[in-house]
């Protein structure tokens, strides 16, 4: 029931924040020349506690190999030994206006079959795009938020996940992105979630603060913007004014339901219909009562074991509640809540009411 009041608590304060707060355009969308790009790179990480990758990744072999014939030095792959490193695949997001020098945060992950990269430290690795061309290099001590100690009986003590960590400012940019530059006379806002409302919303923002005519919509997703002849001499100002505009936005009705840790959330807009919901569980336990079966003496015979798996089945109460709809969260919290029932029953209870036809809302099942 705990999580189950965490839910309601969620689903208040989402419904708050909805009903309050404007958002900036900022927040909400961005604007020609916003660009960013993914970049991957292949590297190893040494230093490890003996949680490396083992023989069976013969590409670790290799690239150890590669790398210290860089350095001189000429080892037989057969007689290295990798409990130390491990191969990793390294990847970014650059923003589109960094420049030669900045830094950046980079995600490593195993992809061999070390058991933990906790202590490691990632070699200089290069990061390219698809197209092949470098725009950087990454190296430094890893952060993994966990850990997977295991001994040679079989023992094991694992917190997380301990195959991929970040290297916070590991990366270093050495070329800036190809952009567009800037035009001074007409710029595009993009929302990043498409939605008729809110882009008619952003048109009446812009040409509110900026006079009329400065902002039209083309289509839910781009707002087309000319900038006004006292900007156009500092067109970073003016977009500093643009993204600081607060915008009321419109959410499509969505309830997230997350099956594997039983989280639901909704959000403002959704609503049920008048229905009726009737829930009862059904719990099925298997016993297991072992029988014995001795031979007698001097029969030759041997000890014979049956294994009798006798099945009960109980339900629990059966609640029921009759909804006469519900136009807000916590109306919609508040019904589920009369039931007392788990987070992973409420998931099924959305379901049910979405196929009834009762629930005025988008299912999202992650």
């Amino acid at each position: 029931m705990k999580k189950f009041f965490l839910l309601i608590l969620i689903l208040i304060l989402i419904s708050s924040s909805f009903n309050i707060f404007a958002q900036r355009i900022k927040d909400i969308a961005y604007i020609t020349g916003q660009s960013s790009e993914q970049i991957i790179g292949y590297g190893l990480v040494v230093g490890l506690a003996g949680s490396g990758d083992t023989q069976r990744s013969t590409f670790t072999l290799q690239s150890i190999t590669s790398m210290l014939k860089r350095f001189g030095i000429t080892v037989p792959i057969d007689n290295l030994e990798t409990k130390n490193v491990a191969a990793v695949m390294v990847t970014a997001t650059l923003d589109s206006h960094l420049k030669p020098g900045a830094e950046f945060d980079v995600t490593v992950s195993s992809m061999g079959d070390a058991s933990s990269l906790s202590g490691g430290t990632l070699l200089m690795t290069p990061l390219s795009s698809m197209a092949g061309k470098v725009y950087g290099y990454a190296q430094g001590a890893l952060a993994v938020g966990g850990y997977d100690i295991r001994t040679e009986s079989g023992s094991r003590v694992a917190k997380n996940h301990a195959l991929a960590g970040r290297v916070p400012m590991g990366g270093i940019l050495q070329q800036s992105l190809d952009v567009d530059s800037l035009s001074t006379k007409e710029i595009s806002v993009y929302l990043r979630e498409p939605d008729m409302n809110t882009a008619s919303n952003i048109m009446a923002a812009i040409n509110t603060k900026f006079g009329n005519q400065v902002a039209m919509a083309k289509d839910p997703a781009e707002i087309r913007v000319k900038v006004p002849n006292d900007k156009q001499n500092n067109i970073v100002g003016f977009l500093a004014d643009l993204e600081s505009i607060n915008v009321q936005t419109d959410q499509a009705a969505k309830v997230v339901l997350d099956e594997r840790s039983g989280t639901v959330v909704a959000g403002n807009n959704v609503r049920i219909l008048p229905a009726s919901i009737t829930h009862g569980n059904l719990n099925i336990t298997i016993r297991s009562y072992p029988i014995i079966s001795q031979p007698g003496s001097f029969s030759n015979g041997t000890t014979q074991v049956f294994n009798n798996l006798i099945p009960y089945a109980s339900q629990d109460s059966t609640n029921t509640i009759a909804i006469q709809g519900a136009s807000t969260v916590q109306q919609v919290a508040a019904a589920l809540n009369s039931l007392k029932v788990s987070p992973q029953d409420i998931i099924a209870i959305f379901q049910a009411l979405k196929k009834a036809g009762a629930l005025i809302g988008e299912l999202v099942i992650i």
